[in-house]
């Protein structure tokens, strides 16, 4: 892409010479590739810009004044509207031409573009770091960290529960054991009573026996 500034060499006009100055000069300070195209010298230069200035673009008598500054074949502006895309550091974007990195511009349509993405450009320390925090609305950190408080509560409460499950298992267990126990005593001071009653039993059918020999 060439960018065409269209100027008059010969121009008896202070104002449209000292335009002219200015473009070129700050173009150059750009080191923008561009060409000078010469209306004053050549006729065919003079008639292609009056041609495709757009109309709305036109002074009211309809001849265009240098400087007039082109795209290849798209119009960019006169000088009014270049100084102002100077003024606001939008100058390629006002010649269509993609922002040089790390030029104020370019930085200006990061954060543009950040914008209109939901997600807002990230401003550099003064060391050149990022803050990565910058990148979450405070908001959210401190919804993620009352998150992961809860989180931790719920893991609190579930592993109390596990351990006051296993008291109860051990407490059943405990009481289990008890039960079968004292079941079994009282089953052995049955046996103990009926084997002691037997004894007293036949201890009688003996004195009878001998009662009876006697007589």
């Amino acid at each position: 892409m060439v960018i065409k500034v269209f100027l008059a060499s010969s121009s008896g006009s202070t104002a449209i010479k000292k335009k002219q100055q200015d473009v070129v000069g700050f173009l150059e300070a750009l080191k923008v590739d561009y060409t000078q195209l010469d209306i004053a010298c050549n006729e065919e230069n003079r008639m292609w810009m009056r041609q495709n200035v757009p109309v709305d673009k036109k002074p009211t008598n309809g001849i265009p004044l240098p400087p007039q500054i082109f795209n290849e074949d798209s119009y960019c502006g006169d000088y009014d509207t270049f100084f102002d895309a100077k003024e606001d550091n939008s100058v390629y974007a006002f010649l269509g031409l993609p922002p040089p990195p790390g030029s104020k511009e370019a930085e200006q349509a990061a954060k543009v573009l950040g914008v209109e993405n939901g997600t807002p450009a990230e401003e550099p320390k003064a060391d050149g770091s990022v803050d990565a925090s910058a990148e979450v609305p405070v908001e959210e950190r401190n919804g993620d960290a009352h998150g992961e408080e809860e989180q931790a509560a719920d893991e609190e409460e579930v592993e109390g529960e596990g351990e006051g499950g296993e008291e109860e298992d051990v407490a059943d267990e405990e009481t289990a054991g008890d039960e079968a126990l004292a079941e079994e005593e009282e089953e052995a001071v049955e046996e103990t009573d009926e084997a002691n009653a037997q004894e007293e039993d036949e201890q009688e059918e003996a004195d009878e026996d001998r009662e009876e020999e006697a007589e």
